[in-house]
C-alpha cells in the first residue's frame, strides 16, 4: 500500500512538475512579445534617422556620428568634369541611384512636415540634416539646363564586388538624360523632393527653402514637357535596369510632383494641373501601392488633404480613391484584400517587403490626421472607419517591425537585444577602415560576405527587407531580399515613429 501511495504521490509531483515546466516554457515563448509590448519609440526614432549617416557618400563632416564610416566617392562626376559627390547609397551596395534617392528625400521631408510636432527638437534637427544631405546632392544633379544626372556608379561592376565604399575602385559611370529625351519619373520625383523639402526648411532656413522651391518648379517643367520614362532611353537602360527601372510608368510621378508643388507653393496652376490631368495620368486607376516606383496611393492621400481641410470639392475623386485604399487595409472591411502574414504583417511579394509596411503605415497615420482635423470618417461598406482605427492598424505594423512578431525579432538593427546580425551590406560586413586601414580589393571582400559570423559594424537603425509571407527570417547575408536595408524603407518610418513618440497608445 505504501508503495502504491508513494507511486501516486510521485506521479502527482511529476505531473505538477510537467505542468510547471509547460507553463514556464509557454511564458518563455511569449517573453519577446511581453517585453516588446511597450516600445521605446523615442529610441527607435533616433536610430531610424541615424541610419542615414551610415549611407552617406562623399566627404563626411566632423560631426559624423557613425564613426566606422569614412570618406568615399570623392571623384564622383569627375569623368564629366562635374562635382557629383554626396548623396546616399541606396542600400547595401555603393551605387547612387537617383530615382529611389529622390523618393527617400520626399518621404523624409513629408515626415518632418507631417509629424515634426511629435519629434523631440534634436531629432527634428537630425532629420533636416538627413534631408539636406540628399537635397544638396540632388541640386547638383539638375545644375545643367534640360539635363538630369540620374545615377552614379556602374551597378554591374559594383555588384560583382564585395567592397567597402571607402575602397571602391569600380567604375563610377555617370548616367544622365538630356532633353528632349524623357525622364519624367526621376525628374518628377526630384521636383517632389525639392518641393517637400522646401516646406521642411521654410522656418529654419528660408533662403534654402526658396532655392529648393525654385528648382522644383524648373525640374517639374522639364518632366512635364518631355514626357516618358527614363529607363526607356537606350543609352542608360542597361545601367538603371533591372535595379530601378520605371516598371509602373511615369504618369504617377507627374501627378505626385504637381501635388507637392501645389502644397508647397499654393499656386493655383498646380491645382488646375491635378484637376485637368488626373484622368489622363491615371489618377482614377486606384492602384493600391505606394513606394519608390508607384506613387498612386500616396498621391490620393496627399491631395485629399486639400479636399478634407480646404474644402476643394473638385478633388473629391482623389478622396474617394484614398478612402478605397484605406478600406483595403481594414480586415473587417468587405473590400479588404491586402495580404497579411500569420503574424499580422502587411505582405506583398517581390522582396524587401518592409518597404510596404513602412510606407503604408505612414499613409494610415497621415490620412488619420486629415480625417480627424476635418471630422470625417471612411465608409467601408457596412462599417465606418475613423482615425483611431487607422492609427491602430499602423501601430500593429510598427510593433511587428520592432519585435512583436512570431520570432520576437526586431527588424531594426540595433533596436532591442535581438535583431539581425548578418545583414546584406558591404560596409557593415567588412572590417571598418578605422580598424583595418589596409585596402580590401573587390574579391578580397568575399571572405566577409561568406562568413557565418555577425557583421563587425552595427548598422544602427537599419530596417532590413524583412520576413517572408510565413513570418520566416533566417538572418542570412546572401538572402538580400530579406536581409538588405534600404533608405526608402527607413524614410517613411521616421514620420511613423515620430507620431508614436507622442502617441504611444492611440485610442
Amino acid at each position: 500500500m505504501y508503495i502504491y501511495i508513494r507511486e501516486q504521490s510521485v506521479r502527482r509531483e511529476l505531473q505538477n512538475s510537467k505542468m510547471k515546466l509547460f507553463i514556464y516554457l509557454l511564458i518563455l515563448c511569449e517573453v519577446p512579445l511581453l517585453l516588446s509590448a511597450n516600445h521605446d519609440y523615442r529610441d527607435a526614432l533616433s536610430k531610424s534617422i541615424l541610419f542615414f549617416e551610415s549611407q552617406r557618400s562623399g566627404f563626411l563632416p566632423q560631426d559624423q556620428r557613425i564613426t566606422w564610416r569614412g570618406n568615399s566617392g570623392l571623384g564622383d562626376g569627375s569623368s564629366r568634369g562635374l562635382d557629383l559627390t554626396g548623396g546616399y547609397y541606396d542600400a547595401g551596395d555603393n551605387v547612387k541611384f537617383g530615382f529611389p534617392m529622390a523618393f527617400t528625400t520626399t518621404m523624409l521631408a513629408w515626415s518632418v512636415i507631417e509629424f515634426s510636432d511629435s519629434m523631440p527638437s534634436d531629432e527634428v534637427r537630425n532629420a533636416l540634416v538627413a534631408i539636406r544631405w540628399a537635397t544638396d546632392y540632388l541640386l547638383k544633379t539638375v545644375s545643367q539646363s534640360n539635363r538630369i544626372f540620374v545615377q552614379v556608379g556602374d551597378p554591374i561592376s559594383d555588384h560583382n564586388c564585395w567592397e567597402r565604399p571607402e575602397d571602391m575602385d569600380t567604375a563610377r559611370t555617370v548616367y544622365s538624360v538630356d532633353a528632349p529625351n524623357p525622364a519624367s519619373d526621376v525628374a518628377g520625383e526630384t521636383a517632389a523632393a525639392f518641393a517637400a523639402a522646401s516646406m521642411a526648411f521654410r522656418s529654419s532656413d528660408p533662403g534654402y527653402s526658396e532655392t529648393l522651391l525654385r528648382n522644383a518648379i524648373r525640374v517639374f517643367d522639364m518632366a512635364d514637357t518631355y514626357r516618358g520614362a527614363y529607363s526607356d532611353n537606350s543609352d542608360i537602360r542597361d545601367g538603371v535596369c533591372p535595379f530601378y527601372c520605371d516598371f509602373d510608368g511615369y504618369q504617377d510621378e507627374l501627378l505626385w510632383g504637381a501635388a507637392w508643388l501645389r502644397r508647397a507653393s499654393q499656386n493655383d496652376s498646380y491645382l488646375n494641373y491635378i484637376q485637368v490631368n488626373g484622368k489622363t495620368l491615371g489618377a482614377d486607376d486606384n492602384i493600391n501601392e505606394f513606394g519608390w516606383d508607384n506613387k498612386h496611393a500616396g498621391i490620393n492621400v496627399l491631395v485629399s488633404k486639400e479636399f478634407l481641410e480646404g474644402s476643394v470639392y473638385s478633388l473629391q475623386s482623389y478622396k474617394a480613391s484614398a478612402d478605397s485604399f484605406m478600406c483595403t487595409l481594414i480586415p473587417d472591411s468587405s473590400s479588404s484584400h491586402i495580404e497579411y502574414t500569420p503574424g499580422g504583417l502587411i505582405y506583398k511579394p517581390g522582396g524587401s517587403n518592409l518597404q510596404h509596411a513602412t510606407t503604408i503605415s505612414f499613409l494610415l497615420l497621415a490620412y488619420a490626421n486629415y480625417l480627424e482635423r476635418s471630422s470625417h470618417a471612411v465608409n467601408c461598406g457596412s462599417i465606418s472607419v475613423g482615425p483611431t482605427s487607422l492609427r491602430q492598424q499602423a501601430k500593429k505594423q510598427v510593433d511587428y517591425i520592432l519585435g512583436d512578431n512570431p520570432k520576437g525579432l526586431s527588424y531594426m538593427v540595433g533596436y532591442g537585444n535581438y535583431y539581425p546580425q548578418r545583414i546584406h551590406h558591404r560596409g557593415s560586413s567588412i572590417p571598418s577602415i578605422k580598424d583595418h586601414p589596409q585596402f580590401i580589393a573587390c574579391k578580397e571582400g568575399s571572405v566577409y560576405f561568406n562568413s557565418s559570423g555577425p557583421n563587425p559594424n552595427i548598422l544602427i537603425g537599419a530596417i532590413v527587407g524583412g520576413p517572408g509571407e510565413d513570418d520566416s527570417y533566417d538572418d542570412d547575408r546572401a538572402d538580400f531580399r530579406k536581409s538588405e536595408p534600404t533608405t526608402y524603407i527607413n524614410a517613411p518610418f521616421v514620420g511613423v515613429l515620430a507620431y508614436f513618440v507622442a502617441n504611444p497608445n492611440p485610442s
